[in-house]
Protein backbone atom coordinates (compact mmCIF):
# COMPACT_ATOMS: atom_id res chain seq x y z
CA UNK A 1 0.00 0.00 0.00
CA UNK A 2 1.38 3.40 -1.39
CA UNK A 3 1.98 5.40 1.97
CA UNK A 4 2.33 9.51 2.68
CA UNK A 5 5.54 9.82 4.62
CA UNK A 6 6.40 12.95 6.48
CA UNK A 7 10.27 13.79 6.92
CA UNK A 8 11.45 16.19 9.48
CA UNK A 9 14.46 17.37 9.02
CA UNK A 10 14.00 15.78 5.90
CA UNK A 11 16.73 18.81 4.13
CA UNK A 12 19.86 17.34 6.70
CA UNK A 13 22.37 14.88 6.51
CA UNK A 14 20.69 11.67 7.03
CA UNK A 15 16.81 13.21 6.38
CA UNK A 16 17.67 14.04 2.82
CA UNK A 17 19.15 10.40 2.09
CA UNK A 18 15.71 9.01 3.25
CA UNK A 19 13.98 11.43 1.34
CA UNK A 20 15.90 10.14 -1.92
CA UNK A 21 15.56 7.04 -1.33
CA UNK A 22 11.72 7.08 -0.89
CA UNK A 23 11.38 9.00 -3.50
CA UNK A 24 13.84 6.49 -5.98
CA UNK A 25 13.64 3.73 -4.89
CA UNK A 26 10.02 3.44 -3.12
CA UNK A 27 6.28 4.43 -4.89
CA UNK A 28 5.62 7.01 -1.67
CA UNK A 29 5.18 10.16 -1.29
CA UNK A 30 7.16 12.60 0.71
CA UNK A 31 6.74 15.81 3.05
CA UNK A 32 9.87 17.41 3.91
CA UNK A 33 9.52 19.39 6.94
CA UNK A 34 12.55 21.16 7.88
CA UNK A 35 13.77 24.12 9.55
CA UNK A 36 16.09 25.11 7.51
CA UNK A 37 18.69 25.63 9.79
CA UNK A 38 22.73 25.96 9.19
CA UNK A 39 22.87 21.60 8.61
CA UNK A 40 19.55 21.82 6.40
CA UNK A 41 20.47 22.41 2.49
CA UNK A 42 17.59 21.99 0.02
CA UNK A 43 20.14 21.52 -2.94
CA UNK A 44 20.83 17.77 -1.30
CA UNK A 45 17.81 17.15 -2.72
CA UNK A 46 17.65 18.74 -5.92
CA UNK A 47 17.71 15.56 -7.89
CA UNK A 48 13.87 14.66 -6.79
CA UNK A 49 12.74 18.37 -5.66
CA UNK A 50 10.36 18.65 -8.92
CA UNK A 51 8.78 14.97 -8.45
CA UNK A 52 5.06 15.20 -7.96
CA UNK A 53 5.26 12.69 -4.68
CA UNK A 54 7.44 15.05 -2.94
CA UNK A 55 6.55 18.21 -0.82
CA UNK A 56 8.47 20.44 1.27
CA UNK A 57 7.82 22.37 4.46
CA UNK A 58 9.67 25.40 6.07
CA UNK A 59 8.67 24.78 9.55
CA UNK A 60 10.18 24.34 12.93
CA UNK A 61 9.00 21.33 14.65
CA UNK A 62 8.76 23.45 17.83
CA UNK A 63 6.25 25.81 16.33
CA UNK A 64 2.92 23.69 17.15
CA UNK A 65 0.60 25.63 14.94
CA UNK A 66 2.60 24.97 11.88
CA UNK A 67 3.12 21.56 12.86
CA UNK A 68 -0.57 21.20 12.94
CA UNK A 69 -1.17 22.68 9.79
CA UNK A 70 0.96 20.33 7.92
CA UNK A 71 -0.26 17.29 9.33
CA UNK A 72 -4.56 18.45 8.74
CA UNK A 73 -2.93 19.48 5.33
CA UNK A 74 -0.66 16.44 4.27
CA UNK A 75 -2.56 13.67 5.99
CA UNK A 76 0.67 11.65 7.00
CA UNK A 77 0.56 7.72 7.54
CA UNK A 78 3.57 7.65 8.85
CA UNK A 79 6.22 10.38 10.98
CA UNK A 80 10.44 9.75 10.61
CA UNK A 81 11.24 12.08 12.88
CA UNK A 82 14.91 13.27 11.88
CA UNK A 83 15.02 16.79 12.96
CA UNK A 84 17.41 17.36 15.54
CA UNK A 85 20.53 19.37 16.66
CA UNK A 86 23.00 16.51 16.18
CA UNK A 87 26.92 18.01 16.92
CA UNK A 88 28.71 16.94 20.34
CA UNK A 89 31.08 20.01 19.95
CA UNK A 90 27.96 22.06 18.92
CA UNK A 91 26.31 21.12 22.01
CA UNK A 92 29.43 22.00 23.77
CA UNK A 93 29.25 24.92 23.34
CA UNK A 94 25.80 25.98 23.45
CA UNK A 95 23.25 23.11 25.01
CA UNK A 96 20.14 25.53 25.07
CA UNK A 97 19.35 24.50 21.02
CA UNK A 98 19.69 21.14 21.72
CA UNK A 99 17.26 21.45 24.05
CA UNK A 100 14.52 23.19 22.77
CA UNK A 101 14.86 21.30 19.53
CA UNK A 102 15.27 17.73 20.83
CA UNK A 103 13.44 17.68 23.64
CA UNK A 104 11.00 20.51 23.46
CA UNK A 105 10.57 20.44 19.79
CA UNK A 106 9.81 16.37 19.82
CA UNK A 107 7.41 16.72 22.75
CA UNK A 108 5.46 19.24 20.05
CA UNK A 109 5.59 16.93 17.60
CA UNK A 110 4.43 14.05 19.56
CA UNK A 111 1.17 16.14 21.38
CA UNK A 112 0.30 17.24 17.66
CA UNK A 113 0.94 13.48 16.02
CA UNK A 114 -1.38 12.73 19.02
CA UNK A 115 -4.29 14.64 18.38
CA UNK A 116 -3.99 14.14 14.69
CA UNK A 117 -3.71 10.18 15.46
CA UNK A 118 -6.81 10.52 17.84
CA UNK A 119 -9.54 11.99 14.95
CA UNK A 120 -7.92 9.16 12.44
CA UNK A 121 -10.45 6.43 11.35
CA UNK A 122 -10.29 3.23 10.36
CA UNK A 123 -7.20 1.94 8.45
CA UNK A 124 -5.71 5.09 8.23
CA UNK A 125 -5.99 5.23 12.67
CA UNK A 126 -4.68 1.50 12.83
CA UNK A 127 -1.63 1.75 10.40
CA UNK A 128 -0.52 5.22 11.66
CA UNK A 129 3.08 5.14 12.99
CA UNK A 130 5.73 7.58 14.83
CA UNK A 131 9.24 6.62 13.98
CA UNK A 132 11.36 8.71 16.16
CA UNK A 133 15.40 8.41 14.91
CA UNK A 134 18.07 8.48 17.48
CA UNK A 135 21.97 7.64 17.95
CA UNK A 136 23.65 4.58 19.87
CA UNK A 137 25.57 7.79 21.70
CA UNK A 138 22.63 7.68 24.11
CA UNK A 139 24.08 4.72 25.71
CA UNK A 140 27.32 6.35 26.69
CA UNK A 141 30.71 4.79 26.62
CA UNK A 142 32.26 1.07 26.16
CA UNK A 143 34.91 -0.89 27.11
CA UNK A 144 37.81 -0.12 25.10
CA UNK A 145 40.29 -2.43 23.56
CA UNK A 146 43.51 -0.73 25.88
CA UNK A 147 41.54 -1.16 28.69
CA UNK A 148 41.08 -4.89 28.61
CA UNK A 149 43.18 -8.23 27.73
CA UNK A 150 43.49 -8.84 23.86
CA UNK A 151 41.27 -12.50 24.71
CA UNK A 152 38.52 -10.43 26.36
CA UNK A 153 34.93 -10.27 24.35
CA UNK A 154 34.21 -6.86 24.13
CA UNK A 155 30.65 -5.47 24.17
CA UNK A 156 28.22 -4.10 22.49
CA UNK A 157 25.24 -1.44 22.81
CA UNK A 158 22.05 -3.62 22.57
CA UNK A 159 18.63 -2.42 22.15
CA UNK A 160 18.50 -3.02 26.04
CA UNK A 161 21.44 -1.52 27.20
CA UNK A 162 20.85 1.20 30.07
CA UNK A 163 21.16 4.93 28.42
CA UNK A 164 24.67 6.94 30.41
CA UNK A 165 24.45 9.60 28.04
CA UNK A 166 27.89 11.65 28.01
CA UNK A 167 27.29 15.16 26.16
CA UNK A 168 24.62 17.82 26.38
CA UNK A 169 23.32 16.29 23.00
CA UNK A 170 23.52 12.35 24.02
CA UNK A 171 21.03 13.48 27.09
CA UNK A 172 19.24 15.75 24.81
CA UNK A 173 18.39 12.68 22.33
CA UNK A 174 17.87 10.36 25.58
CA UNK A 175 15.06 12.82 26.55
CA UNK A 176 13.34 12.49 23.22
CA UNK A 177 13.55 8.71 22.94
CA UNK A 178 12.25 8.62 26.76
CA UNK A 179 9.40 11.05 26.01
CA UNK A 180 8.38 8.81 22.65
CA UNK A 181 8.14 5.88 24.47
CA UNK A 182 6.09 7.24 27.48
CA UNK A 183 3.79 8.55 24.58
CA UNK A 184 2.99 5.14 23.72
CA UNK A 185 3.04 3.90 27.21
CA UNK A 186 0.69 6.21 28.46
CA UNK A 187 -1.24 7.62 25.63
CA UNK A 188 -0.77 4.61 23.15
CA UNK A 189 0.30 6.70 20.12
CA UNK A 190 2.01 3.84 17.93
CA UNK A 191 5.83 4.72 18.03
CA UNK A 192 8.83 2.81 17.70
CA UNK A 193 12.77 4.30 18.05
CA UNK A 194 15.70 3.13 16.15
CA UNK A 195 19.42 4.04 17.30
CA UNK A 196 22.36 3.94 15.01
CA UNK A 197 25.75 4.32 15.16
CA UNK A 198 28.35 7.23 13.02
CA UNK A 199 26.90 7.96 9.51
CA UNK A 200 28.67 9.02 6.49
CA UNK A 201 28.41 9.82 3.04
CA UNK A 202 27.45 12.15 0.68
CA UNK A 203 26.22 15.47 1.93
CA UNK A 204 27.61 15.50 4.84
CA UNK A 205 27.91 18.92 6.97
CA UNK A 206 31.70 19.25 6.93
CA UNK A 207 31.59 20.32 10.94
CA UNK A 208 31.48 16.37 11.05
CA UNK A 209 34.84 14.39 10.89
CA UNK A 210 34.81 12.21 7.41
CA UNK A 211 33.73 15.59 5.27
CA UNK A 212 35.64 17.94 7.08
CA UNK A 213 39.12 15.80 7.02
CA UNK A 214 38.27 15.26 3.13
CA UNK A 215 38.03 19.11 2.49
CA UNK A 216 40.90 20.00 5.48
CA UNK A 217 43.07 17.83 2.95
CA UNK A 218 42.32 18.89 -0.41
CA UNK A 219 42.74 22.83 0.95
CA UNK A 220 46.31 21.90 2.36
CA UNK A 221 44.70 22.74 5.93
CA UNK A 222 45.38 20.48 9.12
CA UNK A 223 43.64 17.92 9.91
CA UNK A 224 42.38 17.66 13.48
CA UNK A 225 42.63 14.43 15.07
CA UNK A 226 41.37 14.55 18.92
CA UNK A 227 43.84 13.17 21.74
CA UNK A 228 45.37 10.02 20.14
CA UNK A 229 43.09 9.54 18.36
CA UNK A 230 42.12 5.76 19.57
CA UNK A 231 38.60 6.86 20.07
CA UNK A 232 36.28 3.89 18.19
CA UNK A 233 33.21 4.29 16.60
CA UNK A 234 31.21 2.03 14.53
CA UNK A 235 30.71 3.04 10.87
CA UNK A 236 27.34 3.31 8.53
CA UNK A 237 26.88 4.68 4.79
CA UNK A 238 24.23 6.90 5.31
CA UNK A 239 22.28 5.34 2.28
CA UNK A 240 22.49 2.20 4.16
CA UNK A 241 20.90 3.45 7.16
CA UNK A 242 18.14 5.15 4.76
CA UNK A 243 17.03 1.59 3.89
CA UNK A 244 16.89 0.10 7.62
CA UNK A 245 15.13 3.48 8.31
CA UNK A 246 12.44 2.81 5.29
CA UNK A 247 12.00 -0.49 6.30
CA UNK A 248 11.34 -0.41 10.16
CA UNK A 249 9.01 2.66 9.65
CA UNK A 250 6.69 0.15 6.83
CA UNK A 251 7.46 -2.96 8.81
CA UNK A 252 9.18 -2.21 12.08
CA UNK A 253 6.45 -3.58 15.11
CA UNK A 254 4.78 -0.79 17.28
CA UNK A 255 6.65 -0.25 20.78
CA UNK A 256 10.12 -1.88 19.36
CA UNK A 257 13.69 -0.31 19.05
CA UNK A 258 16.53 -1.73 16.80
CA UNK A 259 19.36 -0.52 16.68
CA UNK A 260 21.00 -0.11 13.58
CA UNK A 261 25.01 -0.04 12.71
CA UNK A 262 27.42 -0.59 9.94
CA UNK A 263 29.93 -3.56 11.66
CA UNK A 264 32.60 -1.37 11.36
CA UNK A 265 34.63 -0.37 14.39
CA UNK A 266 37.58 1.83 13.68
CA UNK A 267 39.67 4.45 15.41
CA UNK A 268 39.41 8.01 14.25
CA UNK A 269 43.05 7.87 13.32
CA UNK A 270 42.41 4.79 10.93
CA UNK A 271 39.48 6.78 9.60
CA UNK A 272 41.86 9.72 8.73
CA UNK A 273 44.76 7.80 7.42
CA UNK A 274 42.50 5.53 5.33
CA UNK A 275 40.98 9.38 3.72
CA UNK A 276 44.44 9.86 3.30
CA UNK A 277 45.36 6.72 1.47
CA UNK A 278 42.56 7.00 -0.88
CA UNK A 279 43.29 10.60 -1.66
CA UNK A 280 46.77 10.33 -2.46
CA UNK A 281 45.34 7.77 -5.28
CA UNK A 282 42.66 9.38 -7.00
CA UNK A 283 44.22 13.05 -6.14
CA UNK A 284 48.04 12.58 -5.91
CA UNK A 285 50.03 15.54 -5.08
CA UNK A 286 53.35 15.93 -3.80
CA UNK A 287 53.94 14.61 -0.80
CA UNK A 288 51.78 12.80 1.65
CA UNK A 289 48.06 13.99 2.84
CA UNK A 290 48.67 11.93 6.06
CA UNK A 291 51.74 14.77 6.46
CA UNK A 292 48.89 17.05 7.26
CA UNK A 293 47.29 14.77 10.32
CA UNK A 294 47.77 17.24 13.27
CA UNK A 295 46.55 16.09 16.95
CA UNK A 296 44.64 18.49 19.14
CA UNK A 297 43.39 18.84 22.71
CA UNK A 298 40.65 16.50 23.52
CA UNK A 299 36.90 17.29 23.33
CA UNK A 300 35.49 17.29 27.07
CA UNK A 301 33.96 14.30 28.09
CA UNK A 302 35.17 12.27 24.76
CA UNK A 303 33.50 8.53 25.12
CA UNK A 304 36.07 6.51 23.90
CA UNK A 305 33.91 3.40 22.36
CA UNK A 306 30.50 2.91 20.79
CA UNK A 307 29.86 0.05 18.66
CA UNK A 308 26.34 -1.92 17.83
CA UNK A 309 24.79 -5.14 18.12
CA UNK A 310 22.86 -5.18 14.95
CA UNK A 311 21.75 -8.65 14.87
CA UNK A 312 18.28 -7.90 15.64
CA UNK A 313 17.44 -5.61 12.95
CA UNK A 314 18.67 -8.36 10.26
CA UNK A 315 16.68 -11.11 12.19
CA UNK A 316 13.53 -9.73 12.66
CA UNK A 317 13.78 -7.48 9.08
CA UNK A 318 16.15 -9.24 7.26
CA UNK A 319 18.37 -5.83 6.91
CA UNK A 320 22.14 -5.38 6.01
CA UNK A 321 24.60 -3.04 5.04
CA UNK A 322 25.48 -3.44 1.58
CA UNK A 323 28.56 -0.61 2.25
CA UNK A 324 31.85 -2.45 3.59
CA UNK A 325 33.83 1.01 5.35
CA UNK A 326 36.84 0.63 2.72
CA UNK A 327 33.51 0.92 -0.35
CA UNK A 328 31.57 3.56 1.56
CA UNK A 329 34.86 5.79 2.28
CA UNK A 330 35.68 5.57 -0.87
CA UNK A 331 32.54 6.62 -2.69
CA UNK A 332 32.40 9.42 -0.30
CA UNK A 333 36.03 11.06 -0.89
CA UNK A 334 34.91 10.56 -4.56
CA UNK A 335 31.67 12.22 -4.12
CA UNK A 336 32.94 15.02 -2.82
CA UNK A 337 36.23 15.47 -5.49
CA UNK A 338 32.74 15.14 -7.92
CA UNK A 339 30.56 17.73 -5.80
CA UNK A 340 32.75 20.83 -5.20
CA UNK A 341 29.52 22.91 -5.96
CA UNK A 342 27.74 21.35 -3.35
CA UNK A 343 30.75 21.97 -0.35
CA UNK A 344 31.85 25.08 -1.32
CA UNK A 345 28.07 26.81 -1.16
CA UNK A 346 28.54 25.23 2.30
CA UNK A 347 31.60 26.94 3.53
CA UNK A 348 30.48 30.17 2.44
CA UNK A 349 28.36 30.32 4.36
CA UNK A 350 27.93 30.17 8.27
CA UNK A 351 30.59 27.36 8.78
CA UNK A 352 34.19 27.47 7.38
CA UNK A 353 35.69 24.53 9.17
CA UNK A 354 36.73 26.06 12.92
CA UNK A 355 37.36 23.96 15.73
CA UNK A 356 33.97 23.90 17.66
CA UNK A 357 33.43 22.61 21.68
CA UNK A 358 36.40 23.49 23.48
CA UNK A 359 34.05 24.92 26.34
CA UNK A 360 34.60 23.44 29.76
Amino acid sequence: MVKKILVTGGAGFIGSAVVRHLINDTNHSVVNLDKLTYAGNLESLSSISGNSRYSFEKVDICDADEVKRVFNTHQPDIIMHLAAESHVDRSIDGPGEFIQTNVVGTYTLLEQARAYWAALDGDKRDCFKFHHISTDEVYGDLTHPDEVTPDTELPLFTETTPYAPSSPYSASKASSDQLVRSWLRTYKLPTLVTNCSNNYGPYHFPEKLIPLVILNALAGKPLPVYGKGNQIRDWLYVEDHARALVLVALEGKIGETYNIGGHNEKQNIEVVQTICSILDEVEPRDGKYAQQITYVQDRPGHDMRYAIDASKIQRELGWTPQETFESGIRKTVEWYLNNEGWWKAVLDGSYQGERLGMAG
